[in-house]
Formats: C-alpha cells, sequence, structure tokens
C-alpha cells in the first residue's frame, strides 16, 4: 500500500491552482494640513513603483484630508487628462494650505479661535477645490472609491462610493462638492451643501473624521460585502501623525463645554484611528501596513500653515519612511508582483 502522504507528494504540480493575488486597499486618514505626511508616503510608493495610484489600488479610502487626496488622486480634473500625481498633492499642500486656512484680521477677533463662530470661511477652499476638481464627477474615478461624511440633518453615516455613482444619476456627486463635504471640520468650517440629486431637498454633511477618521475599516467591510476576493485583502492605511500628549489632568477636572470643544476633538480624531488601527492588527495579522509618524505638540495643529510647520511635517515623514525603506520596499513588490487585481463583478446594492 503506497503511504497517503506519498500520494499526496506524487500529484502533478500543474494541478495545483495559483492563489489568487489579493485585493489592494489604500486607506487615508484626515488630518488638515497634515495631509502632506500621507501624500509624501505616497509620493514614495508611486515612485518605487513606476505607477499611479490609480494603477496600485482596487479600492482608495480616504476621510477629509485623505478624501481629498483620494479623489485627487483617481479623479481627473478632465476626461482624458492625467491624474495628479502624488508629488503635485505635496505641492498643493504647500501652496494651497495657506489659501485653505486663511481669516482676515478681523474674523480672528471675532471667532475667539473658533469658540463662538466657525474659523474659516469656505471661500478659500471652495476656490481651491474647484481649481483642482473642476466639475470632474465621482464616476469618473479610475478605480473605486469610497469617501466617508456624517450627515447632521437626518444623522446617519454617508458614504460616497463611485461604484454607486457610477450605477444611479442621482448619486453621482462632484468630486469637488464630495471633498468638501468630508473635510467639513466642525468649528473649522461651515456644512456642505449637496442636492439630493431626486428633489428640491439637500445632504447637509460634515467632516467624515467625526466617526470614521481612518477608514480602513469601513474600507475592508465595502471591499467584503460587495467585492468579496478569492485571494484576501491587503490594505495600506497611511496616517497623517500622532501626537503623544496627555491633556492636563489638574485643570481639565474643572473645564467646561468651552474648554473641552478644542481638545475633545482632537481626541476624538486620534481616538477613532488608533482604535481603527488595533482592530485591524489583530483582524489582519499578515497583510495590513500601517505607516502612522509621531508628532510633536507644535507640529499637530489641523490648521497650522506656516512655512516652518510645513517643513517640520515634510522632515517628520521623511524620517519615517527612511526608517520603514524596508517595509515599503516589501509593500511595492507585493502591489508589483502580480500588476493590478482582478476584481470580481460587485454585489448590487
Amino acid at each position: 500500500m503506497v503511504p497517503l502522504q506519498s500520494l499526496s507528494l506524487a500529484r502533478p504540480q500543474s494541478l495545483a491552482p495559483s492563489p489568487a493575488p489579493p485585493l489592494r486597499i489604500l486607506s487615508i486618514d484626515g488630518g488638515g494640513i497634515r495631509g502632506i505626511v500621507p501624500a509624501l508616503v505616497l509620493s514614495r510608493i508611486e515612485k518605487l513603483t513606476n505607477r499611479p495610484v490609480a494603477k496600485l489600488f482596487d479600492l482608495v479610502a480616504g476621510t477629509s484630508t485623505g478624501g481629498i487626496l483620494a479623489l485627487g488622486l483617481t479623479v481627473p480634473k478632465f476626461p482624458g487628462r492625467p491624474l495628479y500625481t502624488a508629488q503635485q498633492l505635496v505641492a498643493m499642500f504647500e501652496r494651497e494650505g495657506p489659501r485653505i486656512f486663511s481669516r482676515s484680521f478681523g474674523r480672528r477677533l471675532v471667532t475667539s479661535d473658533s469658540l463662538v463662530w466657525k474659523k474659516y470661511s469656505s471661500k478659500g477652499i471652495d476656490q481651491v477645490l474647484f481649481e483642482y476638481f473642476d466639475d470632474a464627477k465621482l464616476s469618473d474615478a479610475a478605480t473605486d472609491v469610497l469617501i466617508p461624511s456624517y450627515e447632521i440633518a437626518r444623522r446617519f453615516p454617508f458614504f460616497f462610493k463611485s461604484a454607486s455613482a457610477r450605477k444611479r444619476p442621482d448619486y453621482d456627486f462632484r468630486a469637488r462638492d464630495i471633498a468638501r463635504a468630508t473635510s467639513a471640520a466642525p468649528s473649522y468650517f461651515e456644512p456642505m451643501r449637496i442636492p439630493t440629486g431626486t428633489n428640491s431637498d439637500f445632504y447637509t454633511l460634515i467632516d467624515g473624521g467625526v466617526f470614521a477618521n481612518n477608514p480602513a475599516a469601513c474600507a475592508l467591510v465595502e471591499a467584503q460585502c460587495t467585492l468579496p476576493h478569492p485571494g484576501g485583502y491587503l490594505i495600506v492605511s497611511l496616517g497623517t501623525g500622532s501626537l503623544i500628549q496627555t491633556v492636563p489632568v489638574g485643570p481639565a477636572r474643572n473645564w467646561g463645554c468651552l474648554q473641552w470643544a478644542k481638545p475633545l476633538l482632537n481626541a476624538m480624531f486620534d481616538g477613532v484611528s488608533s482604535t481603527v488601527d488595533f482592530q485591524l492588527r489583530q483582524l489582519m495579522p499578515t497583510g495590513y501596513y500601517r505607516f502612522q509618524p509621531a508628532l510633536n505638540p507644535a507640529n499637530h495643529g489641523l490648521d497650522n500653515t506656516n512655512r516652518s510647520n510645513l517643513a517640520a511635517l515634510k522632515a517628520l515623514a521623511n524620517k519615517m519612511i527612511e526608517e520603514k525603506s524596508a517595509e515599503l520596499d516589501t509593500l511595492c513588490e507585493q502591489l508589483t508582483l502580480s500588476g493590478r487585481s482582478q476584481k470580481p463583478e460587485a454585489r448590487n446594492r
């Protein structure tokens, strides 16, 4: 009698099925001007692979500034035009940051650091987004896109999905409107109103960071529900920097709403991102990459567009990139090993 092990070893090699490449997911955190950090990481990835992000990933998710990056890397300004490179978006943060986060002397006096009124007019960010996206639509995305926002009138999470936009004309919103909606951080910018497309009603939307500042888990669930894949999933999650700083316990014991407003917003954004990172590390011991530098307190602001701060953020990002160069090399090999994944047909939603 031939041992069972021998029978299995004698099986012809050609009959063994070749493993399918994983479906590739990119997730980009929110973080205001600190979006320059993931932009630099993506610039290095594009340089190492010699491919644009839209050709490396099957699904790109982004919240707030990460949503702006996700749209910029996947939606051309005009049909047939090249996509923005990550390096061009690095330059966008440097050049346009001061225009986005700009306020007059009078507004500085009245807003009192956004405690009693929104900190910034939306004029600057609206102009920048129009210049970068014009009238491009979500359905123009070169790969699948997922952008979280939050509807405050009806009180529910709102997800912009390019796959749905290609099927439903009433869901095919302009990229610049989506970018404004996902980045409308409370106390910084006014909520974004977007027509529903079916009647005279509107969606009233704020920053998706209030529930999904790190959208990696949302992206994984979206992929599992609509793009089930035999090869599994590869997730690349990019943060905008974490702050190692405690809230002063003594003074905080007596704080009221005004004193807690800004620390609470920061804690909410940072806490959500860290929680999702922990969850995915447990769920995906392999196939999960997280790139997140530590920040100094001076660099933590969402709206600090001083040249010195931008230079410091770039230095922190470049330091992390060099420290994780081996990990980035391995990742880029995985992203390009079999080319772009063959995505299965999406299920009806």
